[in-house]
């Protein structure tokens, strides 16, 4: 179904549902259409309205559809507002509507109140990866490098993995900025990739290296290159460590596989589900 171009009157609305194969179902599929063709915010608000004229309310699976539009769009003061609605009629979200309010505050002027909805969220449930980082990049975008920070080790705490996206912003938002924290606190990311084998993309690789050539007064020049076989850098010719386990590595690995997993109590590690 293709969305309209203006908003609709009533009349109009109840026409092309009646027209609709499936009417019972219109709403939901016309506001899907919407956010697929980034419809105007106008339109899908005449679709709302006639919707609450009809039946008396709006259900929240349709202002969730109508927030992922505005999130979409960035349309700051109608997240807000959806906000206010669903607060008022809702005890509690399901984690896809904080998702999306606290990415769309975080994007905008009004960042600061995406992180204190993190902190209502915590209370409720444990926040989502997603949660953590529109927090963590809004952060970063305003130099609160030190918030930042503390909401990425509060995420690593939890268990939830980072996104090579915001590992990067961290060295994007950084460039020239001083500070033997900061760079410790870049340096430990660096670590997390080296001991995880997380290998990054070029666009990463390169924020990577601007950020070391930007280091105030430290000198550093990057370039990019092939490693041969050996595994010998030709540009600095330093011996890259091998990510091959050693015979003693492989043999302590296997030990606990047998002891830990094989031999041991839990049946639960030791099964599947069937």
């Amino acid at each position: 179904v293709q969305p309209p171009e203006k908003p609709l009157q009533t009349e109009e609305w109840n026409k092309l549902r009646e027209d609709f194969q499936s009417p019972e179902i219109f709403e939901e599929v016309m506001l899907n259409s919407m956010i697929r063709c980034n419809s105007r915010i106008d339109v899908a608000k005449s679709l709302l309205t006639h919707v609450a004229k009809r039946n008396g309310d709006i259900a929240y699976s349709m202002l969730v559809k109508y927030l992922t539009l505005c999130v979409q769009q960035r349309q700051v003061a109608e997240i807000r507002d959806v906000y206010d609605i669903l607060k008022v009629r809702f005890k509690i979200l399901e984690s896809g509507a904080y998702n999306l309010l606290i990415k769309g505050l975080s994007n905008s002027d009004q960042w600061r109140m995406a992180l204190t909805l993190l902190e209502e969220v915590k209370k409720i449930m444990i926040p989502s990866r997603t949660c953590y980082e529109s927090c963590i990049k809004a952060a970063s975008r305003h130099q609160e490098m030190k918030l930042a920070f503390e909401l990425y080790d509060e995420m690593l705490a939890k268990d939830l993995v980072p996104t090579l996206d915001v590992l990067q912003s961290f060295f994007d938002f950084s460039r020239g900025v001083k500070g033997a924290e900061l760079q410790k606190e870049l340096f430990d990311i660096l670590l997390y990739l080296r001991e995880n084998q997380i290998y990054p993309h070029k666009t990463f690789m390169r924020s990577i290296k601007i950020w070391f050539e930007s280091i105030p007064g430290g000198n550093w020049k990057g370039r990019l290159t092939k490693i041969k076989d050996s595994g010998q850098c030709p540009v600095c010719n330093h011996q890259l460590e091998d990510s091959n386990l050693t015979e003693e590595e492989y043999s302590n690995l296997s030990e606990r596989i047998i002891r830990d997993v094989i031999h041991g109590t839990d049946t639960f590690r030791k099964t599947s589900p069937q």
